[in-house]
């Protein structure tokens, strides 16, 4: 199922131009009648020549409550706001942004995003929620950096591109709109007919002919209105209701190395496509040998006979530029692409690269003994860069921080692990309390019951005793900072090992109560 993000700025052009001079504040771009923008709330507006004339281009908030709107002139504008700050309008510029802000998002959730002038971006969500764990925490992730800007924002999400910009526009809920799979048509309904983005002068007249919500459209014959309005005013609908396709055509970086392939015949097989796969990955690796970088992130585009992208993204752990292996991570994604009647052209991108020195391997072609970065990318590219890690020594004298968590190539710690005090492969975390029996006090356990099952234990080695760091700000160490651990590796009637440990020393109750946990299990 689709899944489209409408991004509407509704303040672009103002939010952008006091962005710009917050940043730059000894240079004044406003005009020479206006004074110099300030952080005080004074309404301010842009404006542009019309006929002789100016009039106001966008409005920010303050002015917008005011009653100023877009379409007035300067002087109508003034008779509300005698302070109002005016700014020469660029909608050049307006609209530069918002190619910026299109590969901002690129990189950040989609592959496929593209401006929508002239006060929003398009996002194809499709199959990028997992790497965020989800559709909604995506959508919170996307608004909350986009408030973080200084930009005033709406967003919606639905099944297709002109049902989430009509909601985005319509619906001013103060947080993400998400409209569930298959709803398009209920959230289409209630929402006004120049919703559907209309010729200038359709919308009104519809509502002079009494068509005042989208359902009333649904509901009318089609022929008549055909006649009188062009094929227009249903193409939008259909296309909101997703019976016509609405493609998204991505945007690209200018710089960025690319290969392209326009094939002579629609292909849809996942053969066909893995060949057209090993094209472009040998055409992007000459630019990348040629500019003497590497590829870290590889987005792959299928370009559909109906006018539809879809985009499939894989990732490096260190740069590259081996055909083969860019090729190998690209199949193992072949099988998320629909290709519907057939794809007729295939570009690959890669919008993240690093420098890369020359190799022998790329004159040879040829590669030597094992290659870790190989099997780490294939990894991360099946199962996600999150599930990968490489575990670390890290200093502290509790076992449960002497493990670090670093990426996969990352740089592990100096010293490891002490080799005579070994640690359990399975640690569990917090510890849990168990039901222990000793001879005395101060011996290894003879038997303990943990999950209400019972242990005997037949073999013991210990104890080790570790004492708390009570210099820790977080942790037992907060309440307990003097507590004493001993340790004892035990073994049990049944083969099973495991690390259990006694709280306190048994002289000073600072140290802690004698009880007793389990703190991990040996394989």
């Amino acid at each position: 199922m689709r899944r489209v993000v409408s991004l509407f700025l509704p303040n672009w052009s103002t939010d952008r131009i006091v962005r710009k001079l917050r940043q730059q504040p000894d240079r004044s771009a406003r005009s020479a009648a206006s004074p110099a923008p300030s952080p005080a709330p004074a309404p301010l507006v842009t404006a542009l020549p019309d006929h002789g004339r100016r009039v106001v281009a966008s409005v920010d908030a303050a002015a917008r409550a005011l009653g100023i709107r877009s379409g007035m002139t300067l002087t109508q504008a003034r008779g509300f706001a005698p302070d109002l700050l005016v700014i020469d309008g660029d909608p050049e510029e307006d609209f530069q942004g918002l190619k910026r802000l299109a590969l901002w998002a690129t990189r950040h959730y989609s592959p496929v995003a593209a401006p929508d002038p002239p006060d929003g971006i398009w996002i194809d969500i499709t199959g990028c929620a997992e790497r965020f764990g989800g559709e909604v925490p995506l959508i919170k992730h996307l608004y909350r950096r986009v408030l973080a800007s200084g930009l005033n924002a709406q967003i919606a999400v639905a099944d297709t591109a002109g049902c989430a910009h009509a909601v985005a526009r319509q619906v001013p809920s103060g947080r993400p709109t998400i409209i569930e799979p298959g709803k398009a048509r209920t959230a289409l309904a209630i929402l006004p007919v120049h919703a559907l983005r209309l010729g200038p002068g359709v919308a009104d007249e519809l509502r002079r002919m009494g068509f005042e919500r989208v359902e009333q459209l649904m509901a009318a014959a089609r022929a008549p209105l055909a006649k009188r309005f062009g094929l227009q005013l249903h193409k939008r609908l259909d296309q909101a209701l997703g019976h016509l396709p609405e493609p998204i055509k991505p945007i690209f970086a200018a710089d960025v190395p690319r290969a392209r392939r326009s094939l002579l015949e629609p292909i849809g097989t996942a053969e066909a496509f893995a060949h057209v796969i090993g094209d472009l990955t040998t055409d992007l690796a000459a630019l990348l040998l040629r500019a003497g970088l590497g590829a870290r992130h590889l987005d792959l585009y299928f370009e559909r006979v109906d006018g539809h992208w879809q985009a499939i993204r894989v990732g490096t752990a260190k740069p590259s530029r081996d055909p083969a292996h860019l090729a190998k991570l690209l199949c193992q994604k072949i099988d998320t692409i629909e290709p519907g009647m057939g794809v007729e052209a295939m570009t690959l991108v890669s919008p993240l690269t690093e420098p890369l020195a020359g190799a022998q391997a790329d004159a040879l072609a040829a590669r030597r003994g094992p290659d870790l970065p190989a099997l780490i990318d294939a990894l991360a590219n099946r199962f996600g860069a999150r599930q990968l890690y490489q575990a670390t020594a890290r200093p502290s004298s509790m076992p449960e921080r002497e493990i670090d968590l670093v990426p996969p190539l990352g740089r592990a710690a100096l010293e490891g692990w002490d080799a005579a005090l070994p640690r359990p492969s399975r640690m569990i975390l917090p510890p849990e309390k168990v039901e222990v029996t000793a001879m005395l006090p101060d011996h290894p356990p003879a038997m303990f019951v943990w999950r209400g099952k019972r242990y005997r234990v037949a073999r013991a080695d210990g104890p080790e005793r570790l004492h708390g760091e009570w210099w820790q700000s977080e942790g037992q160490e907060v309440d307990t900072p003097l507590s004493v651990r001993d340790y004892f590796q035990v073994e049990t009637a049944d083969g099973g090992r495991y690390w259990i440990y006694r709280l306190g020393d048994g002289t000073q109750r600072a140290t802690g109560p004698m009880s007793w946990y389990i703190h991990g299990a040996f394989a």
